[in-house]
């Protein structure tokens, strides 16, 4: 069995159709075939059903499929940490991460890393909170970004880098508008702005609502929290939003206001695979985000 094997049979896996899969290869169709052949001759099983001009895995071959991508995922793990040993400062670190970090925290962060660290590359992939964690542990990453950091998840370690505020965005003309703070109680008949189910901001908020006594009355939802911050400029109603969202400038037309009683906070920080290790260019980065939000 060869690697160039595994990969074709996942290039053909993936598009399900040989010759678009040679095309993307770059090889010819017949030396697709034959490679794909070979490896079904040499398990002694047929990996896909032939169907016309198209091909299906068959529930065998979407066994082995899950297998390969676990063996090439550590075949490249293996040589990007050879690579990486020799010359650290010039590896590449893969972060995933949940929109809300894309504004200022993430970019801030690797700003200044490369700085010090010019020839660091960076491979970065936003998506949902919940499956940044499944990335991590299906070793798609291995460092995600995260707020809040997740406690007693199997397969990952969380680590906190700081923890922040969550602030009330209000209309400019609002009642309280002019208030110095506002406590959570007294927001209980406004109209609330959330991110959409499942973002797990979302959940942060009505729970933050239930512990000062109140259900929030949602009257629109923002796919991001920029969305969030144009629905509230509209005077479409009110949001909750991470304070460090407002870093650089607080959106036209409103105002923002801490909280108090409760006070709303998150944690942000790191999680990285409980059963594997960072590699060198990754740990370089892991241990200069530590020091970058100390101080």
């Amino acid at each position: 069995m060869e690697i160039r094997q595994l990969h074709y049979f996942m290039e053909v896996a993936k598009r399900e159709h040989i010759t678009e899969a040679a095309e993307t290869l770059h090889v010819a169709q017949s030396a697709v075939s034959r490679q794909i052949g070979n490896l079904e001759t040499e398990l002694g099983v047929d990996l896909f059903v032939r169907q016309g001009r198209r091909v299906r895995l068959t529930p065998i071959g979407r066994v082995f499929l899950e297998s390969t991508k676990q063996v090439i995922q550590m075949l490249d793990s293996a040589t990007q940490e050879v690579q990486e040993y020799l010359q650290p400062e010039r590896g590449t670190i893969r972060i995933t991460y949940p929109i809300s970090m894309a504004a200022y925290t993430l970019p801030t962060a690797i700003s200044s890393f490369r700085q010090e660290y010019p020839n660091a590359n960076f491979q970065l992939k936003q998506n949902i909170y919940y499956d940044v964690i499944e990335e991590v542990i299906n070793g798609e990453f291995n460092m995600g970004l995260l707020a809040p950091v997740p406690v007693e998840v199997d397969k990952v370690e969380g680590h906190v880098l700081f923890t922040e505020n969550v602030i009330a965005l209000l209309p400019k003309d609002h009642a309280f508008a002019k208030a110095k703070d506002v406590r959570l109680e007294q927001l209980r008949d406004e109209s609330f702005i959330l991110l959409p189910e499942g973002m797990h901001f979302r959940e942060l908020v009505i729970q933050a609502c239930a512990e000062a006594g109140f259900e929030p009355n949602i009257a629109f939802e923002g796919d991001d929290v920029d969305a969030l911050k144009g629905l509230v400029s509209a005077g479409l109603g009110i949001a909750l939003i991470p304070e460090i969202t407002l870093v650089d400038t607080t959106p036209r037309f409103t105002v923002k206001k801490k909280i108090k009683q409760p006070q709303v906070t998150r944690t942000v920080g790191i999680i990285t695979p409980a059963d594997r290790q960072l590699l060198p260019t990754e740990k370089i980065f892991y241990n200069f985000l530590y020091d970058f939000f100390r101080h």
